[in-house]
């Protein structure tokens, strides 16, 4: 086979003497996989759809599956396809705040990533170059006694630093998160701003949920075959049993923060409702304050007759009146919480 003129190609080999060569020829990718005791990995970034489909001709892969690592939108899956095992996942970044973004739009980045499984290697296969493959090249050079039973230690590498992303991902969440139930017992109310938080971060929770959830039913199915990804079933189980636990604990995570992102938006909402009665209160207070001096000069003001008109007496019984009724509004209001 020869090299995709359109895509980014990288190869490592791992013979059984322990030797690991970095960069061997694709045209040699057939024979290596043969090769007994060989172990091979091929990442091809940005292929074009006829260089996969000469590699899937070479390598006899399923046609839908090729199709699959092409096709945008893809949930997380692995299928079984008689000769090799076909994954779909997903890494994930939460961006800062300082990027150019609007108020509304997700900082969730997504970074598909598929991969095809035979008994002899792994081919990666990536739209772009977002998604680092060199954490998983140091999460397989961390473990080399592991990457000796084959393909499915390769696989449990690389989507071991799947799932640690995911967790990174989450993290940043539930820390937004916590800031946004300190802004909501702020005084100033936090407004449309912290509106804005809150329903980007339950949009951010969604798209997270679409990639995060499914992996429970990726490594399972993945468990479920190991013996066909070569190696020693017994070995690998521990290690896999390890990653599903990871994937459960992300998905709880998961669930409980869309949980609490719900609970800050019903929260706000009802803290706005008080805010209001306050203000309400405060209103209705001053309001019937006022309305003493202008109901008592009022009545002093009509063409009538009454006690003291004309009179400096008239006058100061006002005067009393007024500020005696006001003043005890006031202090009946102010123990009241009302002003």
């Amino acid at each position: 086979m020869t090299a995709d003129p359109a895509s980014t190609v990288r190869t490592r080999l791992w013979r059984p003497s322990g030797e690991v060569v970095d960069g061997f020829p694709l045209e040699n990718l057939s024979e290596h996989l043969r090769d007994e005791g060989c172990l091979v990995w091929v990442d091809l970034c940005g292929p074009s759809a006829a260089g996969l489909d000469t590699l899937a001709d070479e390598l006899l892969l399923d046609p839908h599956a090729v199709e699959d690592a092409v096709t945008s939108g893809e949930r997380p899956k692995a299928t079984w396809h008689g000769t090799h095992t076909f994954v779909t996942a997903y890494g994930t970044r939460l961006v800062g705040d300082d990027d150019q973004r609007g108020a509304l739009e997700s900082r969730l980045e997504l970074h598909r990533l598929s991969v095809f499984a035979l008994p002899g290697g792994v081919v990666t296969v990536r739209p772009d170059d977002r998604f680092d493959m060199d954490e998983v090249l140091a999460r397989w050079a961390d473990h080399p006694d592991l990457v000796k039973q084959g393909a499915g230690a390769l696989l449990h590498g690389l989507l071991d630093v799947v799932v640690d992303g995911h967790f990174d991902t989450i993290q940043a969440m539930d820390d937004a998160i916590e800031s946004l139930e300190d802004s909501l017992f702020d005084d100033t109310g936090g407004g449309r701003q912290l509106q804005e938080r809150t329903y980007r971060l339950r949009k951010e929770l969604v798209q997270l949920r679409r990639v995060v959830l499914p992996m429970r039913e990726v490594v399972n199915t993945l468990m479920r075959h190991q013996a066909d990804l070569g190696g020693d079933q017994g070995d690998l189980g521990g290690w896999y049993t390890d990653l599903y636990d990871h994937v459960l604990r992300a998905s709880e995570w998961t669930e409980s923060l869309r949980d609490m992102v719900t609970t800050v938006f019903e929260t706000n909402l009802a803290l706005q409702d008080t805010r209001l009665n306050v203000v309400m209160k405060k209103l209705t207070g001053w309001a019937a304050i006022i309305a003493v001096p202008t109901a008592v000069t009022g009545w002093f003001g009509m063409n009538v007759a009454y006690p003291g008109i004309g009179k400096t007496s008239g006058f100061m019984a006002s005067v009393v009146v007024i500020t005696t009724l006001a003043v005890s509004l006031y202090v009946l209001f102010r123990r009241r919480g009302w002003i």
